[in-house]
């Protein structure tokens, strides 16, 4: 299933999207505060909201609904380096010994269809990645069991100041600009993407196609990923891993092309769907 946080007339809920219709989930009788409590449900949350809207008519067009960011994570992570073709478009010989990661500060999060700040960089870049939503707890979790603490996925761009990302090698204040986060357009329950090393996914600048590939070029698998960060420190439901980018980012080129006031971002994957992002003058 499809879940989304939106809001309507000034108020906000949780919903079940089916095609170009939204089901309320509080109209259809579900008691969860946020999209946490239903993550942090798990199977029996689903199953809720299953039983609860089955057979009830959508109470609101997509098309008359703000799309919001699916949640706020705990924790926001990325791995960086993780396509071959994007390793070699940065100037590198070859990926990094160890899977290289950083974080997002949870306050980078935006909504899907929100504008994009520079604020004080004039370097902004795009990265289409697949994003991860953990349900179940992980912590020394193998690989082969890790898929099984995933929550669902849904579309990150990793949106970059390559200027501020120079000053440390964390890569963190480059990374976490306000609105660098932009997130959605909702959360597809893992039941619903069986293998999430078979998505194509995309980004267009105005149109014109900047990045093309898909996650089965990864380096590191997303089980993989789970389980070297889980040997390290606990992941909780509702925490956030971005996946890495492939190659074609604005950095990569030659000339390197950066966003410029008016361009339009959109990030698309397959199965998941797609967020479009409007990079506006510094406020």
């Amino acid at each position: 299933m499809k879940l989304a946080r939106f809001e309507i007339a000034g108020q906000v809920d949780l919903g079940l999207i089916e095609d170009e219709g939204v089901t309320s989930l509080s109209a259809a009788g579900c008691e969860f505060p946020d999209m946490l409590a239903i993550i942090a449900g798990g199977a029996a949350a689903l199953q809720e909201i299953r039983d609860l809207t089955d057979g009830t008519a959508p109470h609101h067009r997509l098309a008359d609904v703000k799309l919001l960011a699916p949640l706020r994570p705990g924790k926001y992570l990325a791995i960086g380096m993780n396509y071959r073709k994007h390793v070699a478009e940065m100037g590198h010989d070859g990926p990094p010994p160890h899977q290289y990661w950083f974080n997002k500060q949870t306050t980078a999060i935006s909504g899907p269809f929100d504008p994009i700040d520079p604020g004080v960089s004039d370097m902004v870049d795009y990265e289409v990645e697949l994003g991860v939503v953990i349900g179940a707890k992980a912590k020394g979790v193998s690989a082969a069991d890790a898929l099984s603490h995933v929550f669902g996925y849904l579309v990150a761009n990793d949106v970059s100041a390559r200027d501020w990302q120079r000053h440390t090698p964390t890569f963190t204040m480059g990374k976490s600009f306000d609105t660098h986060g932009p997130i959605g357009p909702w959360i597809v329950t893992a039941d619903e993407i069986p293998d999430p090393q078979d998505l194509a996914l995309r980004c267009l600048v105005n149109g014109a196609k900047r990045q093309e590939s898909n996650t089965s070029n990864m380096i590191h698998p997303v089980a993989a990923q789970i389980e070297y960060l889980s040997t390290a420190f606990t992941l909780e439901p509702g925490d956030l891993i971005a996946t890495g980018t492939p190659e074609g980012v604005g950095a990569g080129m030659q000339p390197p092309s950066f966003l410029k006031a008016g361009d339009v971002v959109r990030c698309e994957i397959d199965g998941i769907g797609a967020i479009e992002n409007t990079l506006i003058p510094p406020r």
